[in-house]
Parts: C-alpha cells; structure tokens; sequence
C-alpha cells in the first residue's frame, strides 16, 4: 500500500472532474488477501497442498462478496467430486490467523486498516506490515451467537443499506434522499458493488452523495489564469453559473464519519462540515477533539491517521474528505495507529 499523501489537502474547489478522479482511485483501490481453508474442516480427498487462495480484493467490497469465487475455485482444485456435492456455502465464516471473528459486514479495506493499525500496536515498528491479511475460511458450523447474522450475500445486502440510510440521515438530517430512490436504483447500487462496476455504482450513488462545490463565504479570489482548473473555484470553470450548489459538500448537515482505534471502540459523532468560525473543520481539529492526548494541539502527534490505506494529512478538509474518500455505503473511515518510528504500510 501506498504512504504517499499530499504536503497540503486537496483544494476544496475541485472540479466534478477531479472529484471523479479521487472517487475512481478510492474505488479501484485494492488489498492483498490470503485465504487458508480450515485445515480441520477440508475434506479427506482434497488436495492440501492448495487449501491457500490469494486475491487482490476491492477496497469497498465485501468478504462474503469473494465466497462465489472461491467456491468455483476450490470445486476446480482442491475438493473432490463427493465432497464439492456436501459442502453447503451457507455454513461458511471467515476468522482471521489470530483467532478473532472478521467483521464480515465491514468493508474489506476497513477490515485490512484496522487489523493492521491493531497488529502495529502488538509488533515491533520494523514489523509492523501486515501484507497480505491473512484469513481462514471455515467451511462448518458457524458461531451464530456472535456472527449476529449469517454471513451471506444477502444479509450483507441488508447490513450495506443500513449503513447507507444511517450515513444518509447523518449528512442530511433525513433519509429522503436514499428512500426516493426507486427499488431498481437502490438494487443497483448493490450490483455495483457485487460487480465491482464504478458507473453502474455512482450513476444512483451521485443522486445521494454531495458534491465537492464549496459554498463558504470566505472563498478565496480566483487563481492566476495560468493556474490550473483544479485549483480554480466553480465560478471560474467553464459551464458554472457561480451558484451556490445545496447539495455540496460544505452544506451538509454533519459528515458521517467514524475513528476506528486499534483493539478499541469506534468512536462516532456529529462532525459538521466548517466550525462555528466558517473555517474548515479539518482532520486534525476532529481528530484533536476526540483524542486530545493522541493529538495535542502544543506538541507532535503520537498517533497517525489511515483514509482508505493513506496516511491522510492532518490539514485534510472532512468535508472533502468525505465527499471523495468516503467508502461505497456513505461512510469516512479514519483508522487511528500509534505513532512509533513513523507509519509502516
């Protein structure tokens, strides 16, 4: 995974073109997974010697998306005839190497983060990757009890909408975006997911998600003329009335955003796009706010912040942040690591 982040946070007055650039990269990102079946749960006649499957996977996907294609290939490979007929795909789980139950209704790039924000904390700093994510698929008996859900393709379904109606309220005050979608529009977002297809995916996910046209009273005054388009105001691109656009990213009521903290809880709150001042609200002044003694304002940080496997500049706006690096079901995920010789992913 890329370290790369920029000395300064991208400039609020992106063009929809750039903000499709940034939505692209984030959609396309992937993370390295490697699947061990159950050495316990194979059957008699499988082939061991290829229980292990590896796969780059999307970032805004989900595990229980994978199971098709890890199916076909351990029907083609490693079971044989009779067992490929017993074995039943409802009945399997994922479990990472260290014994703890996935997450599986979490995106997958999330689940990457956060474990390996938490393996860093365990390990020395020289140590600390975690390339790939090692999992291990069980093939039987799943712990209802703390899977809450069965791990399915549907039931993750579900749990996506919930995540993008929660996510709707939060930034709008109301789910009426997300609600007047008809059923076929809220389907396809799924299906652009399930088939990893950016178009399919924003063509519904824009009628819901903001724009990154600011609206603050404070803009800046128009860029030289040689400057590029990127870093012009709306006004100054071609086709734009200057009309302050309702829907930007800077009119939301809060961004929906959550700090996930190594081995700890996830931390949630309103996080309003500018402060009471007009100002940005910034990644550090959220992040400061919640973990003061992680991010003193007078000294150094102790901690690092992960945004979509980037180490993300203190200076980033959330409103931007949010608009372009936001995963597919609405949310901003900030993955809190401590700070030892410097982040290593």
């Amino acid at each position: 995974m890329s370290t790369y982040a920029p000395r300064h946070a991208p400039s609020a007055f992106t063009t929809p073109a750039a903000t499709t650039l940034f939505r692209r990269l984030t959609w396309e990102g992937t993370v390295p997974l490697e699947i061990r079946v159950s050495s316990q749960e194979l059957p008699a006649n499988s082939d061991r010697g290829l229980e292990c499957y590896y796969i780059q996977a999307p970032r805004v996907s989900y595990l229980p998306l994978l199971i098709p294609e890890l199916k076909r290939f351990l029907m083609d490979v490693v079971f044989d005839e009779t067992a490929a007929r017993a074995i039943k795909e409802d009945d399997w789980w994922f479990e990472l190497d260290d014994g703890n139950l996935v997450k599986w209704h979490w995106p997958i790039g999330l689940i990457y983060d956060n474990h390996a924000i938490t393996m860093s904390t365990r390990a020395n700093s020289s140590s600390a990757q975690t390339v790939p994510l090692r999992l291990v698929l069980h093939l039987a008996s799943p712990p209802t009890d703390r899977l809450l859900l069965s791990p399915g393709a549907e039931a993750c379904k579900q749990a996506f909408m919930g995540q993008l109606k929660e996510a709707d309220f939060i930034r709008w005050g109301n789910t009426k975006r997300i609600t007047g979608l008809r059923k076929a529009e809220q389907d396809g977002l799924w299906e652009g997911i399930k088939e990893h297809n950016f178009e399919e995916y924003w063509r519904v996910a824009s009628k819901i998600t903001p724009t990154t046209t600011p609206t603050r009273s404070h803009s800046p005054p128009p860029p030289p003329s040689s400057a590029s388009l990127h870093t012009r105001p709306p006004s100054a691109d071609p086709g734009s009335s200057g009309a302050p656009d309702r829907d930007g990213a800077y009119n939301v009521r809060s961004v929906p955003a959550r700090i996930y903290l190594p081995d700890g809880p996830v931390l949630q709150d309103l996080v309003p796009p500018t402060l009471e001042d007009g100002s940005p609200h910034t990644l550090f002044h959220f992040l400061r706010t919640h973990l003061p003694l992680l991010f003193p304002e007078d000294r150094p940080p102790l901690a690092f912040a992960i945004v979509q496997g980037v180490v993300a500049p203190p200076d980033a706006e959330m409103a931007w942040l949010g608009a372009c690096m936001a995963g597919a079901d609405g949310w901003l995920n900030v993955c809190v690591g401590l700070l030892r010789e410097g982040p290593r992913f």
